[in-house]
């Protein structure tokens, strides 16, 4: 993809990528190998309870996102912060290129592109221009 732009929607199932500009925009989606892994275990269980990193999961969206060069992750769930402390350990390059972390519960295709625009239009503005 060619677009400085990046919106990536993640949670434990699946992870939507967007690359965009004011014009246009290209879609992707990145599934866990394991489909039917879970973010807990059963109650009683020894240890904490979570699931650890799916490393593969998130070093594929890693490599999706590689070329942008504005990204913002955002989700409903943890899973955006895990990605975040992935990129931060495997992908310092990436991860310098995250701008915002954000919770955004089930948007469309439609409003989390509208949500991105919106998001780097405001980052923009704010952005010095010296």
């Amino acid at each position: 993809m060619s677009h400085y732009h990046c919106v990536v929607w993640i949670d434990h199932r699946e992870a939507h990528v967007i690359e965009f500009n004011p014009n246009d925009a290209e879609a992707s989606v990145i599934h866990p190998k394991s489909k039917h892994e879970h973010l807990h275990r059963k109650h009683g269980a020894v240890g904490s309870g979570n699931v650890p990193e799916n490393h593969a999961y998130y070093q594929a969206v890693s490599d999706a996102i590689k070329d942008a060069g504005e990204i913002l992750l955002v989700g409903p769930s943890t899973a955006k912060l895990e990605l975040f402390k992935h990129l931060q350990t495997h992908a310092p390059a990436i991860a310098a290129r995250v701008v915002s972390v954000e919770t955004v519960d089930h948007p469309t295709s439609d409003e989390l592109i509208r949500f991105a625009r919106h998001h780097f239009i405001a980052d923009d503005r704010m952005r010095s221009q010296t």
